[in-house]
């Protein structure tokens, strides 16, 4: 009777979680998302149509003609990174992602640290995309003739359509993501086949994009840190491990083919927009970056396809706020799992099957950063970059510790079946190689990242460094005070790890 009593006292207090695929109950996520749906749903997160549009001008500035060698050698660090994150996938197969695959391979109490950084930059990428809307709405209706409307009103109306749709089940989130991203991929291939069939710009095609002797033109460093910033979101597919078909093929395939799809896509249209404008390409990114690939289009399809543009970079951003709203909810519920947040946010509605309480803590959380920044920046002015370009350094930070996670943990546990030497230790380090410094040029290069004077905002890197300050601190009173809680950070000690240690031999 003693033991029942105090089985039932342990599951009141540690309520159960259902296993990875897990049906509809209160602790357990669901769905069914094939491969299509993942990669489109993480893909999403990158906001490709804004990503041509507003960053691989920016490429071009500093890159020169070689801009377009810049994107195809991103693309090749990022799916080197991509080896090491899906070789851990498979052997750690749970869904808490960075969180879990740091805490397996440098330890729980970086792990926790690497976990709030992760939540934190995703959370002031999220803030960043409602800015970014409200400033942007705000210009197009200005520019058509509208009435005049402060940034704020639009960001509280797409904080409005977000908040409420990832409230539900992913599929629902999946299936908006799909459409919003064909319609944004459409507007860009448009765009390149209008080039390919105009014969290229004024001088025709041009072999000085892929000339590697003009990598030495320009700033190589900071055109590949532009590069690389935009690739990111391909890196939350683990996380929806609970929500897929056959997570062990779905996954993989889902990081493969997200990396491989962009990489082509900006490599294509960096070689394409710098051909359009020929020997001014460079010029015209430098003068108006802005208007570079809106006035393009227009130019090379039809007039109609400049405010097109304009119209599809918000509803790209839209979607992009989707996709990681979702994420930094996963995140939330998976650190509810594990009792490092408060155990309601491990709640799964159960109806929706989704980590409902998480997404409305996410919601909840923007609202209070985004109201006082937005009193003391009225105008706006370079909100959206602070918050987009210290986001994005917490995850570049996060990635080049996975990479050293995933040596470290293969280092300890051996080559596993299936795998090799390349996928567990080459190709990590090398991400770590093309990583390391793509972070050290974001900080060098600040001003670049989030905008305004060289110097002038370096102070906000402290708040990365506390947020992985405070996770640490939180674990390391978790193995003194709360022994249990700590036993069970990172989601990745259990099962699957278990018999990992009894079919694959150590190595020192």
């Amino acid at each position: 009777m003693k033991d029942k009593d105090m089985t039932e006292n342990q599951m009141a207090a540690d309520p159960p979680v259902a296993p990875a695929g897990g049906g509809t109950s209160e602790t357990g996520l669901s769905g069914n998302m094939g491969v299509s749906s993942l990669m489109l749903t993480v893909l999403a997160f990158s906001a490709p149509i804004a990503a041509v549009a507003g960053f691989i001008p920016f490429a071009i500035m500093f890159g020169g003609e070689g801009a377009t060698l810049v994107f195809a050698i991103a693309t090749i660090s990022m799916l080197l990174f991509a080896v090491g994150y899906v070789t851990m996938t498979r052997w750690l197969p749970k869904p808490g992602s960075f969180y879990a695959f740091i805490s397996a391979g440098i330890g729980k109490v970086t792990g926790l640290g690497g976990a709030f950084l992760a939540v934190v930059s995703y959370l002031l990428i999220l803030s960043g995309c409602f800015v970014f809307i409200g400033l942007t709405v705000t210009e197009l209706v200005s520019s058509t003739g509208g009435t005049a409307s402060p940034w704020w009103l639009w960001a509280i109306i797409s904080w409005l359509i977000v908040s409420t749709l990832c409230y539900f089940h992913i599929e629902v989130s999946a299936k908006i993501l799909s459409v919003a991203m064909v319609l944004e991929v459409a507007i860009v291939m448009v765009f390149n086949v209008a080039v390919v069939l105009r014969g290229g710009g004024a001088t025709g095609y041009s072999a000085a994009p892929i000339n590697p002797a003009n990598l030495s033109h320009g700033d190589f460093g900071i055109a590949l840190l532009f590069a690389i910033m935009i690739f990111l979101g391909f890196e939350a597919t683990a996380l929806f491990r609970d929500e897929v078909r056959t997570p062990d093929k779905t996954i993989p395939r889902a990081t493969y083919g997200a990396v491989l799809f962009v990489g082509a896509l900006y490599t294509v249209s960096c070689y394409l927009l710098t051909t359009a404008y020929g020997t001014g390409a460079v010029q015209a990114a430098t003068d108006d970056p802005k208007t570079m690939f809106p006035s393009a289009i227009g130019h090379f399809a039809a007039p109609v396809f400049t405010q097109l543009t304009f119209a599809f970079i918000i509803t790209s951003e839209l979607a992009a706020a989707i996709s990681v709203h979702n994420v930094t909810a996963r995140y939330i519920y998976n650190l509810g799992v594990d009792r490092a947040l408060p155990a309601a946010f491990a709640r799964v509605h159960p109806r929706h099957g989704s980590p409902a309480r998480a997404a409305v803590a996410v919601a909840v959380i923007v609202a209070v950063l985004v109201v006082p920044l937005g009193l003391a920046n009225r105008a706006g002015e370079g909100l959206d970059a602070q918050l987009f370009g210290l986001g994005t350094v917490g995850v570049l930070v996060l990635m080049t510790l996975v990479s050293a996670a995933v040596i470290a943990w293969f280092t300890r546990k051996g080559v596993p079946p299936g795998a090799n030497r390349f996928k567990c230790f080459v190709a990590p380090a090398l991400a770590i190689a093309a990583l390391g410094p793509t972070v050290v040029l974001a900080v060098l290069h600040f001003d670049l990242v989030v905008g305004g004077a060289p110097g002038q905002n370096l102070g906000l890197l402290l708040v990365l460094a506390a947020s992985l300050v405070i996770g640490a601190g939180l674990a390391l009173y978790f193995r003194s005070a709360k022994p249990q809680v700590f036993a069970r950070l990172g989601r990745a000690d259990t099962g699957e790890a278990e018999h990992l240690d009894a079919v694959v031999p150590t190595r020192m």
